[in-house]
C-alpha cells in the first residue's frame, strides 16, 4: 500500500490568558470548528496507523477531540515534542523517520510547518493551513523516507462548511 499523510492544524488558540505559547487552550470557536470538520470527514475518513500531535496545549486539545469524534480511541497515539515546530523541518524530520509498517499517518501541528509541508509535498498550493483544518496528501511510494509529488486528495477548512 502507497504512504498517506494527513495534516491538522490546531484549533484556534486564545490569546486571553497570559500564558507561555505552548500554553495556550482551544477557544470556543477552536471546539466548534473541530466538531464541524470531524462530522463532514467522518463518512469517508481512512482511518490511521499512527498518531503523532504536538505537546503544545492547543495540538494536543485539537487531537484528543478529533480522535474522540472520529472514533481513534484504539489508534497508536504519540505527543512528540519535536512537532512543536514552525519551520517544518522538524516535522518532515518525523515524517520521514516514522516507521515504513504505518501506511497512513496523522499529524497535529501548527502552522507555518504544516502550510509549507502542504506546498512541498503535495500538489494542491494551499496560502494557508487554517485552524481545525485538514489536509490529506497521498503518495505512490511505499518508503516514508523516499516521499514526493503527493497527490493532495482532500482540503477541508472549517470555512468551507460554514
Amino acid at each position: 500500500m502507497n504512504k498517506v499523510l494527513q495534516l491538522f492544524r490546531h484549533g484556534k488558540s486564545s490569546w486571553k490568558h497570559n500564558l507561555p505559547d505552548h500554553d495556550r487552550p482551544l477557544k470556543q470557536r477552536g471546539f466548534n470548528d473541530i466538531n464541524l470538520v470531524s462530522e463532514y470527514i467522518k463518512k469517508d475518513f481512512l482511518k490511521p496507523d499512527l498518531i503523532l500531535s504536538s505537546t503544545a496545549n492547543r495540538a494536543r486539545t485539537t487531537s484528543e477531540n478529533y480522535i474522540e469524534n472520529l472514533g481513534l480511541k484504539t489508534v497508536n497515539f504519540q505527543l512528540k515534542k519535536e512537532l512543536y515546530d514552525f519551520s517544518g523541518e522538524a516535522v518532515l524530520n518525523q515524517i520521514y523517520n516514522c516507521d515504513n509498517s504505518a501506511k497512513i499517518l496523522t499529524i497535529f501541528g501548527h502552522n507555518f510547518a504544516l502550510t509549507d509541508i502542504c506546498n512541498q509535498l503535495g500538489n494542491n498550493h494551499i496560502d494557508n493551513l487554517t485552524t481545525s483544518g485538514f489536509v490529506q496528501i497521498e503518495f505512490e511510494q511505499n518508503d516514508w523516507k523516499k516521499i514526493k509529488n503527493g497527490n493532495t486528495t482532500r482540503i477541508v477548512f472549517p470555512k468551507h462548511l460554514k
